[in-house]
C-alpha cells in the first residue's frame, strides 16, 4: 500500500524509491498486467490475478490516486466501474514489458515456452522480448503491438476464470 506522506520515499530524490512507493508491490503489478492485457473490469482483474476483493479494491484506488488508472462507470443500475491506464499509467509498459523479458529469460523453465507473443504492427513481425522489435530492431510500444497468449497460458488462464466463477 502507498506509505504515508513524509514517508522515505517522499524525502527522496531517488527515483527508484519513488516509483516503488507507486507500483512496488505484486498486486498492484497484476492488477497493471491485466489492463495491459485490456481486462478492465473488477471481477476480471480478480480472477487473473487470483487476488481478494479487498485488495484488488485497495490497489485500484491507490492506482487512481497515483493518475495510473482512470475510473469509468459503465452500468448506472447496479453502479459498475471499468478501469483503464491513463497516459501516465500507459507510460509504465516499458517496465511491464521489461518485467516480462526478465522472467521470461531468467524464472522459467525454456522448456515451459513463452506465454505471449507480440507482434509489432509496423513490420508486422514478433517483436521478441523488446525493447526493440527483433525483427526490425524499432523500438516498442504498447500501442503499436498486438499480443496473444500461447495455447498454454491461455489454458492456465481459462481455469483460473473458471475457478473464480465456481466460487462466485
Amino acid at each position: 500500500m502507498r506509505k504515508p506522506k513524509g514517508s522515505a520515499e517522499d524525502q527522496t530524490l531517488c527515483p527508484v524509491a519513488r516509483a516503488e512507493n507507486v507500483v512496488g508491490d505484486r498486486w498492484s503489478v497484476l492488477v497493471l498486467r491485466e489492463l495491459f492485457a485490456r481486462n478492465h473490469r473488477f471481477e476480471e482483474i480478480q480472477a487473473y490475478t487470483g487476488a481478494t476483493p479487498q485488495m484488488i479494491a485497495a490497489r485500484l484506488k491507490k492506482l487512481e490516486a497515483d493518475g495510473l488508472v482512470t475510473r469509468r462507470a459503465y452500468s448506472e443500475r447496479p453502479l459498475r466501474h471499468e478501469y483503464h491506464l491513463t497516459e501516465k499509467g500507459t507510460a509504465f509498459f516499458p517496465v511491464m514489458f521489461a518485467l516480462r523479458a526478465w522472467g521470461e529469460t531468467w524464472c522459467k523453465s525454456p522448456r515451459d515456452g513463452l506465454s505471449m507473443n507480440y507482434t509489432h504492427l509496423a513490420c508486422g513481425q514478433p517483436a521478441g522480448l523488446g525493447p526493440l522489435c527483433q525483427s526490425c530492431s524499432e523500438p516498442l510500444h504498447w500501442a503499436d503491438m498486438s499480443a496473444a497468449r500461447t495455447p498454454k497460458y491461455q489454458k492456465e488462464r481459462d481455469a483460473r476464470w473458471e475457478a473464480f466463477k465456481a466460487r462466485r
